[in-house]
């Protein structure tokens, strides 16, 4: 061990969306003034927040959990709200219900938006041609938008500079150990520097897909979680369907949504996205998995089947993937619900794990910790 750093107040583990939203509240809302935010990339906001669908959920893509429906529908006005600049408005979003293997029919689906009180209507004919009528029942217009990471990232980096949080890119927590006197080591390791040992009050474990890997006296979570390496489509979208955002629902079918960050769009299929899946647990890293995998494209295969329903989508434009790592709760693979993890460890006192599987469920995660009683500083 080569050095030890001073105390903080809390250390945040990883630096993606949730983990500097949870640093810029401890500082701001709770008082904290020693923060301490570990990143293994070496920006903000690279890994999951940016290689996914970019989507602000409003409760359509959830008829079969009502609850992640509706805690969507009361976070997006809360998220337009506080992040205007990263959200992208303009674009028609249009829902479109399947014939056959669908889980809900169109009745179905209208029911439940009017239960959670979405806007829905039916879609002009101009934009129902744009579907194969022989596989759609009904399309409809709804109010769903797209967010850019890359300024979410920007908005955090200013953020975090003026709270007075400290960042360290390009480092990896290994273990997380219980200290003296209520207080907690982490431990870090660098590949500039020599492996450091920090003591704090309080950690706040937010790695997404990295959530079980650490050694020491890290407990693992209790809720058990499942790890896919998934694949996004970049595509430049043809004249047809450009300015729409499309979900075919409830099954195994796909989305085409607008990709703010790169002007492109994402192109995602439930039965192609999801390459190779494994049960989470303490020594399989899911990033190393990701790394070594042959990163090789489904995207023909998804283009071929979106085609059937959505003929334009065969004009489309291939450009790249984003390979990703995506981690659910095993408990709600069968209904999509998409509730937040939150544990607080009672075997660490004063370590915590946060995982949530869209970027509105923030503020469930800041409900949670509205609840929690923290000592800012050491005395």
């Amino acid at each position: 061990m080569s050095g030890t750093d001073v105390y903080q107040d809390a250390v945040i583990i990883g630096g993606g969306f949730y983990g500097a939203s949870i640093a810029i509240y401890l500082a701001k809302q709770r008082g904290f003034k020693r923060i301490l935010l570990i990143e293994r990339e070496p920006a903000l906001l690279t890994r999951a927040s940016y290689n996914n669908q970019a989507r602000v959920h409003n409760g359509y893509h959830y008829p079969r959990s009502f609850t992640t429906a509706y805690r969507s529908r009361v976070n997006l006005p809360k998220f337009v709200r506080d992040w205007p600049d990263a959200v992208k408005q303009d674009f028609t979003k249009l829902y479109a219900i399947a014939r056959r293997n669908s889980k809900v029919t169109a009745k179905q689906f209208e029911r439940f938006c009017r239960e959670i009180g979405a806007k829905i209507q039916p879609a002009e004919p101009a934009l129902r041609a744009l579907f194969e009528p022989r596989l759609i029942e009904d399309v409809f217009l709804v109010e769903e938008y797209a967010f850019d990471a890359t300024k979410l990232a920007g908005w955090a980096e200013r953020e975090l500079n003026e709270c007075g949080v400290q960042i360290r890119f390009e480092t990896r927590v290994t273990e997380i150990s219980n200290g003296h006197n209520e207080t907690l080591r982490v431990t870090a390791q660098s590949d500039r520097d020599a492996e450091k040992l920090i003591t704090c009050r309080y950690v706040f474990n937010c790695t997404y897909s990295g959530i079980n890997q650490f050694k020491g006296d890290f407990p693992g979570t209790r809720i058990g979680l499942k790890q896919e390496i998934t694949e996004m489509a970049l595509m430049q979208a043809p004249s047809a369907l450009q300015g729409l955002g499309i979900t075919v629902m409830d099954g195994p079918f796909f989305s085409m949504m607008p990709f703010p960050a790169r002007g492109l769009h994402t192109l995602s299929h439930v039965r192609y996205t999801p390459h190779l899946h494994w049960q989470d647990k303490q020594g399989i890293d899911p990033y190393k998995r990701l790394n070594d995998y042959d990163h090789a494209t489904r995207v023909d295969r998804m283009v071929r089947d979106v085609g059937r329903y959505l003929p334009a989508v065969l004009e489309a434009k291939y450009v790249e993937s984003l390979f990703e790592v995506k981690t659910v709760l095993v408990k709600n693979e069968g209904d999509d619900g998409r509730p937040i993890l939150f544990e607080r460890h009672l075997e660490l006192p004063g370590c915590y794990s946060v995982l949530g599987g869209k970027i509105d469920n923030i503020y469930d995660v800041l409900e949670k910790l509205e609840s929690e009683k923290f000592e800012s500083t050491f005395t």
